[in-house]
């Protein structure tokens, strides 16, 4: 568990190192991708799912 961790953790830092050079290049798409898969199979996966739903759902109750 500690080097999925440790990996999510470096992909996390990739991610937003390249989100903040203004550019997406095909290999930051790869990194970005990467960290998708490492977090869906990590331990905090159940409560990014359910912070994802409860903004859905405060989303989807909003009227304009």
């Amino acid at each position: 568990m500690a080097v999925s961790i440790s990996v999510i953790l470096l992909l996390l830092i990739l991610a937003v190192i390249f989100v903040r050079s203004g550019g997406l290049k095909f290999s930051h798409a790869l990194v970005c991708l990467l960290l998708g898969f490492y977090l869906a199979s990590s331990s905090i996966a159940p409560t990014i799912h359910d912070g994802l739903s409860a903004t859905a759902d405060v989303v989807g109750s909003l009227r304009p």
